[in-house]
């Protein structure tokens, strides 16, 4: 698979005396840091930096470029043939035709990859003519963490205030938290988040009483715990799915 980088424009403003051997250095520098982040490579407008990915959120709702489109397909495939195991007996050419027939859902399909959440294929249903997309990343997606559960918990919240809530987030994304049932299956699948913990979506009865829950994999098990809606860490995104 090609390397696939955005194109980044970087400036140094270097006085004349510290010569040759320092403009070296600095350029060296800066290559090291451009490969050290995973990106792709995005022509539509109106995107722009989170947590070291690139975000689609403030984008004009259109369809994709055909170059962002190309570029988050290489990668699906790649992901998708590394992991046979996530989705036994379906082929990519399937999938990828199910989506050229969705373009509409690809926005969020890219967000999901754009913001860390590495997404992957684990069920294909014939009958319905779906597919959905789990967050499949090995710790909880890196451009979606410090975040506190919804809205009413932002708003709560009197000081120290995240950036935004998972649940208003997920929303912006066109896409759903995981449930219980569904992170419990993707633990099955291999398993996340043993360093980091992701929110999940959590029943009304629970979160009525102001609580929340998040799941993790520690001492090869798989833990579902609660927190209040209001906190936020940066350990802790979330994981989404997407119907398509």
């Amino acid at each position: 698979m090609r390397q696939i980088e955005t194109d980044v424009l970087i400036r140094f403003s270097i006085p004349e005396s510290y010569g040759n051997l320092r403009k070296h250095r600095l350029r060296r520098r800066s290559q090291s840091l451009l490969t050290q982040t995973p990106r792709i490579r995005l022509s539509s407008p109106g995107f722009s930096e989170l947590s070291g990915y690139r975000s689609i959120m403030k984008a004009p709702k259109k369809e994709l470029a055909q170059a962002d489109r190309d570029a988050l397909f290489e990668i699906l495939e790649t992901r998708f043939e590394k992991n046979p195991h996530r989705h036994p007996g379906i082929a990519w050419e399937e999938v990828k035709a199910h989506l050229l027939k969705n373009p509409g859902k690809l926005r969020s399909l890219l967000e999901m990859e754009s913001t860390g959440g590495e997404p992957d294929v684990v069920e294909w249903n014939a009958g319905a003519g779906t597919c959905t997309f789990f967050d499949c990343s090995p710790e909880s997606p890196k451009g979606r963490t410090s975040l506190c559960y919804d809205k009413e918990a932002l708003a709560a919240r009197k000081q120290h205030k995240p950036r935004d809530s998972a649940m208003n987030l997920a929303e912006s994304m066109g896409v759903e938290l995981l449930n219980e049932a569904q992170y419990r299956h993707l633990q099955k699948l291999g398993p996340v988040d043993r360093k980091t913990s992701s929110w999940i979506k959590t029943p009304d009865d629970i979160r009525e009483l102001d609580g929340a829950l998040f799941g993790d994999h520690r001492f090869g098990h798989t833990f579902v715990y609660h927190n209040g809606a209001q906190s936020y860490y940066a350990a802790r995104g979330f994981r989404a799915s997407l119907t398509i």
